[in-house]
Formats: structure tokens, C-alpha cells, sequence
């Protein structure tokens, strides 16, 4: 989800790729539905693994409880956001936790870019 929302605010004007330490077989078809209501379409996702590359290549590391899993390297921004796990859960247990990251992915475009970025709506 944060993927996918950082990448639609952010327009092109930053990079984004997703991946988990331990990702599922598949993107809940709850996630898709409350993604699909701020007119996102999750289709032509499906869930990666997190690589040492990916890490290496990245400014900006955002992990969601990965701990010990997630390399770290030196020089390298990481921020830990603490939220919960989506997977099992309906749409309307989800739709506050897609809200929560909405909120973190447009404060963290709005410092990377210094433009303020506009609340999504449902």
C-alpha cells in the first residue's frame, strides 16, 4: 500500500519500489479493494523480496517491522513505521490502516520534495 500510494502522489518525482523481508504469495484482495477506492488498481502487483541491492540503491528505506531481516547500511535514512499487518483482515478493518500510511507516505513526499501534497479522498 505504501508503494502504491507514494508512487501515485509522487507523481514521477520520486522513485519507489516495494518489497517485504517475508512477503506473502499474493496481495490481499481487501488491500486491492480499499486501494482501488482512492482509484488505485493493485492488478499488475504481486509481492517481492526484499534484496541487499534494493537497500544499496535506495536514499530512503522504509521498514514496517522487519527488525534483523532488513540490511542496513550506513548512510542510509531508515524510518521504522509501526503499523498493522493488513493480511487476514477485511476491507473495513483495512481502510484506517491505508488512511494511516496515506498520511506518513504524503508527510514523507511533502519533506523529500518540498512540496506540499494534497490529502487523498475516498
Amino acid at each position: 500500500m505504501a508503494a502504491a500510494l507514494l508512487a501515485h502522489h509522487a507523481a514521477g518525482a520520486v522513485r519507489v519500489t516495494s518489497a517485504g523481508s517475508a512477503p506473502a504469495d499474493s496481495i490481499n484482495p481487501a488491500v486491492r479493494e480499499v486501494m482501488a477506492e482512492f482509484g488505485l488498481n493493485l492488478d499488475t502487483e504481486f509481492p517481492k523480496r526484499l534484496t541487499t541491492e534494493a537497500v544499496e540503491a535506495a536514499d530512503v528505506v522504509i521498514t514496517m517491522g522487519c527488525g534483523d531481516a532488513c540490511p542496513v547500511f550506513p548512510g542510509k535514512r531508515y524510518l521504522d513505521w509501526e503499523l498493522t499487518d493488513p493480511a487476514g483482515k477485511t476491507a473495513e478493518q483495512i481502510r484506517p490502516i491505508r488512511d494511516d500510511i496515506d498520511t506518513r507516505v504524503r508527510h514523507l513526499l511533502a519533506e523529500l520534495t518540498g512540496t506540499p501534497t494534497r490529502a487523498t479522498t475516498s
